[in-house]
């Protein structure tokens, strides 16, 4: 029996708090990597090539989706989003456990392609406090917040397809709760047996 890593999905509508929570557990947690996704997006101020997304033209990313380098692919706001195949993979395969930070469409796809998947929603505890968060990041107009916000009822009621649910009425609480959730799968026993066979073999001898 390989040691695999765990595949996670974390979806959230924007301004829900998902990429503060994700970068934060990543500086905490050990044999964990999130998946960089290659968008069509234009770069935001503060983001950097490879390290927030792998910033690509419409023709290449058609082409990666084409060769079928995606493991799920998703239009957002009239941009294009898609995660590589090969790199979940490999990474699972070294031991690694994935985040992958992505919208519901997306986790639609994984989930039906990798049924022992994860899959986590993160929820804002009210509408207004999702309207204050778009606002205070600084990162749309006001055209594009409002547009967020009609979209944001539709996209939240996918909720209901996630394996657990966390709303996020303050950081530090909601981080516990995701690390928490990390912690959990960790301990479980057929990944513990694997993790500690020499010991267990030596236990029981």
């Amino acid at each position: 029996m390989s040691n695999e890593g765990t595949l996670y999905i974390i979806s959230a509508p924007s301004g829900a708090g998902k990429t503060s929570l994700v970068e934060a557990l990543l500086k905490t947690t050990v044999d964990l990597q999130a998946s960089i996704s290659h968008t069509t997006r234009p770069m935001r101020p503060g983001e950097r090539e490879g390290i927030n997304y792998h910033f690509v033209n419409d023709a290449r990313f058609f082409s990666l989706m084409n060769e079928k380098s995606f493991l799920e692919h998703a239009q957002v706001f009239n941009h294009s989003y898609g995660t590589s195949k090969k790199w979940v993979e490999n990474t699972l395969l070294s031991g690694i456990d994935v985040i992958l930070e992505i919208d519901w469409q997306g986790a639609e796809q994984v989930r039906a392609l990798m049924p022992a998947c994860t899959s986590i929603f993160i929820l804002p505890p009210s509408l207004d406090a999702l309207e204050e968060r778009l606002i205070k990041r600084g990162q749309d107009d006001s055209v594009v917040i409002k547009r967020r916000l009609a979209a944001a009822k539709e996209e939240m009621s996918h909720y209901k397809k996630a394996d657990y649910l966390l709303i996020n009425d303050g950081f530090n609480q909601t981080l516990k709760e995701l690390s928490s959730i990390i912690l959990h799968k960790r301990l479980r026993r057929s990944f513990q047996q694997q993790k500690n066979l020499t010991l267990l073999k030596q236990l029981l001898s």
